[in-house]
């Protein structure tokens, strides 16, 4: 196979959770002009109508679907639903994510189990449904899920107390290692992207607020920009990552290196 091939992902089917906006957004693009179907869900139909008609001007074929991961249930539905449209499903981007920020020992039970709820049980669900209903009977599968650099390491107090929000994406990373190493009898590969600081709606007042730290402490001295998870996402959802898998990338402007 060319190079062109192995990146080359027509006909291929993906579901991007939290794909209305943000990195979601930016990683259905990405995979829209390699020639895949894409799939997105969210919480809000406006809003994924929004990204739908979006996508459509780029000449993707796209379908929408609204629902709310935080109940496991959601998870069978939602893949039915991308099987009834398009009749299979290759790649699943598990990026859909929230967060909460306050000291431990002041950090509600209630918004711990929110985040680990969406950010890590919504992660398993999804993958065990897609893969049972899709992946493993086609004997092939790309699952890409989105950790953090805040869960490589632990963050700094000036910056961010988000407890809950680093303990659940760094259980993404291992579960991305677990889920490699048991699913490679099935042809299926399982990675993580693990986004730095971009300038998405759940970091924005981080950002505004410390944007001069992260400046320091980034050496690419800069944000993740609009561009930045596009290859990397190609790359983990097509042939050309066929011997790669349970492996974290940190995209992070160098962040995680220092």
């Amino acid at each position: 196979m060319s190079v062109r091939q192995l990146f080359d992902l027509t006909g291929r089917v993906a579901l991007i959770t939290g794909g209305s906006r943000g990195l979601g957004l930016q990683i259905g693009e990405a995979l829209g002009e390699m020639g895949a179907k894409i799939a997105i869900s969210a919480r809000k139909q406006p809003e994924l109508d929004a990204a739908a008609a979006h996508l459509e001007r780029q000449g993707v074929e796209v379908m929408t679907a609204a629902c709310d991961l935080q109940d496991p249930k959601a998870a069978k539905p939602l893949v039915e639903e991308v099987l009834a449209k398009f009749e299979r499903l290759d790649v699943l981007v598990n990026n859909a994510g929230t967060t909460w920020g306050a000291p431990a020992e002041e950090h509600p039970l209630e918004a711990w189990n929110k985040v680990i709820n969406l950010n890590l049980t919504a992660v398993f669900a999804l993958s065990q449904t897609a893969a049972n209903l899709a992946m493993i009977p086609a004997r092939y599968g790309r699952i890409v899920n989105i950790a953090s650099i805040a869960g490589l390491s632990g963050t700094h107090i000036d910056v961010m107390c988000t407890i809950a929000y680093n303990t659940s994406k760094g259980g993404v990373v291992n579960f991305t290692r677990s889920l490699a190493a048991e699913w490679a009898r099935y042809n299926i590969t399982v990675n993580a992207i693990a986004p730095g600081f971009f300038p998405s709606k759940m970091a924005k007042v981080m950002i505004e607020t410390h944007k001069d730290a992260i400046m320091q402490f980034t050496p690419l001295r800069r944000l993740g920009g609009a561009e930045d998870l596009k290859g990397v996402a190609v790359l983990l959802a097509s042939d050309a990552s066929g011997f790669i898998t349970g492996q974290t990338i940190a995209v992070d402007g160098g962040v995680s290196a220092i």
